[in-house]
């Protein structure tokens, strides 16, 4: 097993695309060392660690380079520990399209989530929601394909896209109270509503995703910093 002063994430309880590193670091079993960054005053380390977005999450191992990007993180782990869990598929094929669609979530779905909460106006955050709700058909589609009928979209147990989709469920949630609809409903998603009960549920993952009361905060939080666009 890992060491634990081998391994430190620099993170935010409320970033999902830490959470991300988090679930896959427990799937693998890999002791870590967890710094909380406050991204108001972000820290030296932080600022050094990764000078070109000044982002979370950053991993470093050891007294190698920091890695940063939760997808070139959660891969690099993936290599180092290819025995325990292995969350990409073995075939090229197959990997090359998982991460189509790990594409699809971070840049077009996910975004979609901070587009509502700038969007000024019942008309614009309708237009929204509609988009939204498309996407999550979409993924629905997507998860049928991979999953072959089994639990996860890595088959029979968590595998690649369960973890980058998973990571956003808290935030998902957060989003349907507070616009009043659903992303994932049983009539049009019911494999995805089904599938967020078992993640949600997962070892790897219920210990990490943050309560309410944290997404509160960060939401209030990205409120004052970035706030919503003028109507």
């Amino acid at each position: 097993m890992t060491k634990k002063s081998e391994i430190k994430l620099l993170g935010t309880v409320a970033s999902p695309f830490v959470n991300r590193v988090q679930f896959v670091l427990n799937l693998k079993s890999i002791e870590y060392e967890y710094i909380e960054e406050n991204l108001a005053y972000k820290s030296e380390l932080l600022l050094t660690s990764n000078p070109v977005h000044k982002k979370v999450p950053v991993l470093i191992h050891a007294n190698k380079p920091p890695i940063c990007e939760s997808l070139i993180i959660i891969e690099y782990l993936d290599e180092i520990k290819p025995d325990v869990h292995r969350i990409l598929p073995s075939d090229p094929l197959e990997r090359a399209d998982n991460r189509f669609w790990a594409n699809y979530i971070d840049n077009k779905f996910f975004p979609l989530y901070e587009e509502m909460r700038v969007t000024p106006g019942k008309e614009g955050k309708d237009a929204i929601k509609k988009g939204i709700i498309e996407g999550s058909v979409l993924l629905e589609e997507a998860f049928i394909k991979f999953s072959r009928g089994k639990t996860y979209f890595g088959g029979d147990d968590v595998g690649y896209l369960d973890v980058v989709l998973g990571c956003f469920i808290a935030w998902t949630k957060f989003i349907e109270k507070n616009n009043e609809f659903k992303v994932f409903d049983e009539v049009r998603t019911p494999r995805l509503v089904e599938w967020v009960k078992r993640i949600w549920s997962h070892e790897a993952v219920k210990d990490v995703i943050p309560g309410n009361e944290v997404l509160v905060n960060f939401y209030m939080m990205l409120q004052k910093y970035r706030p919503p666009r003028a109507v």
